[in-house]
């Protein structure tokens, strides 16, 4: 399971013209789910996301995570970040899970969220996705487990 994630100042997800997940400082996370990722997978990457300390703290340092900071979560559905890129000219997508299971948790992934008291928005899953962010720093993180 594959997440990106980025420091935000606001973001937003729109499918069809219709907002379906707004956030003012926090996290985007675009989450990516592999074939043999499973709920154990999900508990450890939502912990990860959730405590990565990346926001500043009154010295300005990275030593706050999301919650610390009180930032809010927007986790966006991106299978793409499970392609196979190292030869060719075409990304090959056979490590993706298939649409069933990636579904079941990434829906899994943001309901593990919502019960550590984090607020998280979506945008929807499958969905032809038109994402907005403003990355604060820029500071863009690759976490997998």
């Amino acid at each position: 399971m594959i997440a990106l994630i980025q420091r935000v100042s606001r973001a937003s997800v729109s499918v069809a013209g219709e907002v379906t997940g707004e956030i003012g400082p926090g996290l985007l996370v675009l989450l990516g789910v592999e074939k043999d990722d499973d709920e154990q997978k999900a508990n450890r990457l939502c912990e990860r996301v959730l405590g990565y300390r990346i926001f500043g703290d009154a010295e300005g340092k990275m030593n706050l995570n999301v919650q610390q900071a009180g930032g809010s979560v927007l986790v966006v559905s991106q299978f793409t970040l499970a392609a196979e890129t190292e030869r060719g000219m075409r990304p090959g997508f056979s490590r993706g899970a298939a649409p069933e299971k990636a579904q079941a948790l990434y829906d899994y992934f943001v309901e593990r969220c919502r019960s550590q008291q984090m607020v998280t928005q979506t945008g929807r899953f499958a969905a032809d996705m038109q994402v907005s962010l403003v990355n604060d720093g820029p500071v863009t993180f690759w976490l997998q487990v």
